[in-house]
């Protein structure tokens, strides 16, 4: 068969239904891009242009509104944040972007049908389908994986940050309290195994990170309080530690007029030996921090020292090498807590380490593509009174914390001696390693820059790889 005609001057051209066929193959492609585009642009041109016209506004508005929001980012990003973690306007737009799918998708389908793909032949016919296709399912598969994850996103915040009571900075810082547990058959009440309070700057985000050892005694609590009457020369009974106050006072809930009687001891016992004042709590259990880690795809850290793992009531099933590591959750849980073959003083190092690693290594791409098992292991690994309304403050004061140095100091031996601790010198280092924070350079050169710490060998090599660095650091980057 021959495409090509002789004229009468003996000259050839092209055939007319070949090159009809090209057009329109041209043509379906044309509309099926354009929708993609401009939605509704291929209705205007080509079909109803009164559902062309109701589209492209739709579309326009919705890059309105993107324009819009992304100029108050660059103005206010605590705006941004707010609205981003309203009930109302998550509800709503996780509604907006499933019609938009189905919407578009119906617009592309028409597109293919105002294409004319009847008169389509062979190979235009199968890539024209199999393009517009490819849209359907892509547009869809993007919109319904947002409203997924915005549904998922308002799910996990009305369940975690459940709390309406807002708290005001004091002195200019947040300070909150952090502590770690693991729940278990073998426990009697729940002890935290780690204690820390992050006090951030709320302006800027500078960190402090103050370590309180678990085992520290005769622990003070304020005037007034419950536990005052009941211990007015501090937690002093047998076996009474800092972390046993949480187990002490649930067990006596009926003296204490709170949901929470030993949340709430917990706090007046740090606000006491610190001299903050608390703003908030989060509680986090050990597995679901565990869960978090892989959820992320692991963490990053420069292991000090081979640590153990197991060893805590079963047998060492193995070890984490020193040296720059990837770790799973797993892993990463058993460096955070492990406390054979070292101790106490390196595993709260170690565990700032690993905190200092998250917060570095957390972003928002990461956060949003893993959403759906982010929120599943933060479910069941936080409890925590931060409100819904804070969540913009605390989101923007996470990325300010991300890019300033993190700074550290743990209430251990031998600063202070946890078997007779000197409160006063708490509560001096505690002030020093904020004023520090905040920049003042004649603090930095004072008690806390001074102070020394125990290594674990003997050598300049070996104090460099020791976790405790980390117990008392201007930079827990350099520290870890």
């Amino acid at each position: 068969m021959h495409h090509d005609r002789t004229s009468a001057l003996g000259g050839t051209y092209a055939d007319p239904a070949g090159a009809t066929a090209r057009i329109r193959f041209r043509r379906a492609l044309t509309l099926a891009a354009m929708t993609l585009v401009m939605p509704g642009s291929a209705q205007l041109v080509q079909g109803n242009k009164r559902v062309g016209r109701i589209a492209i506004r739709i579309w326009l508005s919705v890059l309105a509104v993107v324009a819009v929001l992304g100029l108050l980012a660059l103005m206010d990003r605590q705006l941004i944040f707010g609205l981003a973690t309203n009930a109302a306007l998550l509800t709503l737009g996780r509604w907006l972007l499933i019609g938009l799918a189905l919407g578009w998708v119906v617009l592309i389908v028409d597109a293919w049908r105002l294409g004319r793909p009847r008169e389509l032949h062979g190979a235009h016919l199968a890539i024209s389908t199999a393009f517009h296709g490819a849209l359907v399912v892509g547009t869809a598969a993007i919109l319904f994986f947002a409203a997924h994850t915005v549904s998922v996103m308002n799910g996990f915040t009305d369940a975690v940050f459940a709390s309406t009571t807002v708290s005001e900075p004091h002195d200019g810082r947040y300070n909150v309290l952090l502590m770690g547990t693991d729940s278990g058959k073998d426990r009697s009440g729940m002890r935290p195994d780690s204690i820390n309070v992050a006090s951030i700057d709320a302006e800027t985000g500078k960190a402090v990170l103050i370590g309180l050892p678990r085992n520290l005694e005769n622990v003070p609590f304020p005037k007034g309080s419950v536990m005052r009457q009941q211990f007015p020369n501090g937690f002093d009974c047998d076996g009474c530690y800092l972390n046993a106050v949480n187990t002490w006072a649930n067990d006596h809930a009926d003296l204490f007029d709170s949901k929470e009687p030993g949340i709430d001891a917990t706090m007046d016992a740090i606000e006491e030996i610190t001299g903050l004042k608390l703003n908030y709590y989060a509680l986090v259990n050990m597995k679901g921090f565990s869960k978090l880690i892989d959820a992320v795809g692991g963490v990053r850290i420069n292991v000090r020292e081979r640590t153990a793992i197991g060893g805590i009531g079963s047998p060492i099933r193995g070890y984490i090498e020193a040296g720059e590591r990837k770790l799973s959750g797993d892993h990463a849980l058993w460096y955070a807590r492990s406390r054979v073959e070292n101790d106490d003083w390196s595993r709260m190092g170690r565990q700032k380490c690993v905190m200092n690693a998250m917060v570095r290594q957390l972003n928002p791409q990461k956060v949003i593509m893993n959403m759906q098992d982010i929120a599943d292991s933060s479910s069941a690994m936080l409890h925590t009174n931060i409100p819904r309304q804070d969540l913009n403050v605390f989101m923007d004061l996470a990325l300010k914390t991300k890019s300033q140095p993190i700074s550290s100091v743990s209430l251990v031996p031998p600063v202070i001696y946890t078997g007779n601790p000197d409160f006063d010198k708490v509560r001096r280092l505690v002030s020093d390693a904020v004023q520090t924070s905040e920049g003042d350079s004649e603090i930095q050169k004072s008690r806390f820059a001074t102070a020394k710490l125990p290594v674990v060998e003997t050598g300049d090599e070996a104090s460099k790889k020791d976790p405790r660095k980390a117990n008392r650091s201007a930079d827990l980057n350099e520290s870890c």
